[in-house]
């Protein structure tokens, strides 16, 4: 095997790629910092049981395992970097207010999430804790919404979900393994892929009536927000689910966040109801919400309310956040034209080197050509030069040859 060859669905970066999701990255950090978020740096690796906390077996399968040669102990690579963000929240800062926080980095996945996903994923996003109301599920979406408008995504479709719906249901009507075959994931993904003949076929005589009845009929439980079904997906969710405690909390929240005057102030987001799309971690218990864009077949953001998972960590705090695949989002964008620059000779004289210093104190990108190679490729686009006139170093436009 050739040295230069690397793993399956991992890739260099290179520089004209390179320069566009850094300049993005940038921007988005910008951004949530103008919403008072804070950034942290999680570490790359920990103790596997903290990456995994509260999460479905789909993160554990995800995630690169490897043996401490110093404590002995099981290590992970993360391969979702929420949970760290939780665990900084609820042991370290340990503050008794909302705490907003920010991230940017490396995740690693031992398998892709789709064809062509890589498996290291640039993940960036902003987590909100210590509110339970309405109003951080708000600041959380719109914050979403502003990040792809960094990015030119154009029109947005939100799909609304609550991930508190089928842990109520399994909680309330308890469902034999044989009919799990044999864990909670296989209903998760039947759900997702809107399989009804197969969740007919699984639950309809192994499971309750009203267990049965309810898991048959959230994947038809869909529809536009606003538009020709208005909010009857929510009504036809009260007449379809069962009445219970549990049901009627979440469907009241997603009535509240649909409501909310915030859309108005984004008329290219279109807002959906979808109680199947269930896709995620398992660590989120509460409102969920993705992303779609025209030309994307996935979602290109994610996030929700993932309430009490900083229990494990000492402390259990309301929380909600999003997250976005930095890699597949400055993919949207146009390619850029390549930075202007200033091409210098090489020379060591004091002179030059002194008004090289200057410029680049500036902001200018000041590129000094080595000896033959005046005529090579580069990233850059040099428009202006340095040449010696008269005794002195002076920057004038190029003299470009035809």
């Amino acid at each position: 095997m050739a040295r230069w060859l690397l793993p399956e669905n991992i890739a260099d970066v290179l520089p004209s790629e390179a320069r566009r999701i850094e300049n993005l990255r940038r921007a988005l950090l910008d951004l949530f910092r103008r919403f008072g978020y804070e950034l942290v740096i999680p570490p790359l690796i920990e103790h596997l049981d903290s990456l995994l906390t509260g999460s479905g077996r789909e993160l554990g399968g995800k995630t690169f395992q490897l043996v401490d040669q110093m404590s002995g102990r099981t290590l992970g690579v993360r391969a979702d970097m929420t949970p760290q963000v939780a665990r900084i929240d609820a042991h370290l800062l340990n503050r008794a207010g909302v705490t907003r926080l920010c991230y940017s980095g490396s995740a690693l996945h031992t398998r892709p999430s789709g064809i062509f996903a890589s498996r290291e994923p640039l993940q960036i996003g902003a987590e909100l804790f210590g509110h339970t109301g309405i109003e951080a599920d708000l600041e959380v979406v719109e914050l979403m919404v502003r990040a792809l408008g960094e990015a030119h995504a154009g029109a947005v479709r939100i799909d609304l979900c609550h991930m508190g719906i089928v842990p109520a249901l399994l909680e309330a009507f308890p469902v034999d393994a044989q009919a799990l075959d044999p864990d909670i994931e296989s209903l998760y993904a039947l759900l997702l892929s809107k399989d009804q003949p197969a969740l007919a076929e699984r639950f309809g005589a192994r499971a309750a009536e009203p267990f049965a009845r309810a898991i048959l009929a959230l994947p038809a439980l869909y529809g536009t927000v606003g538009g020709a079904h208005g909010f009857g997906v929510i009504e036809a969710a009260r007449r379809a689910l069962p009445d219970m405690p549990a049901i009627h909390r979440a469907l009241d929240e997603l009535e509240r966040l649909c409501a909310s005057p915030t859309w108005a102030r984004f008329p290219a987001v279109t807002l959906s109801i979808d109680l199947a799309d269930l896709r995620g971690y398992r660590y989120h218990n509460g409102v969920s919400f993705a992303a779609y864009v025209a030309g994307r077949a996935d979602a290109v953001a994610r996030g929700g309310r993932y309430d009490g998972v900083g229990r494990a960590f000492g402390r259990a705090r309301a929380a909600t956040g999003f997250s976005v695949e930095l890699r597949e989002l400055a993919g949207m964008l146009a390619p850029a034209d390549p930075d202007p620059a200033i091409r210098a000779p090489w020379s060591d004289d004091p002179a030059l080197a002194a008004l090289i210093a200057e410029l680049r104190a500036a902001g200018e990108v000041v590129v000094q050509v080595l000896p033959g190679h005046e005529e090579e490729q580069q990233e850059f686009s040099c428009d202006r030069e340095i040449v010696r006139r008269q005794g002195s170093w002076q920057l004038s436009p190029l003299a470009r040859t035809t």
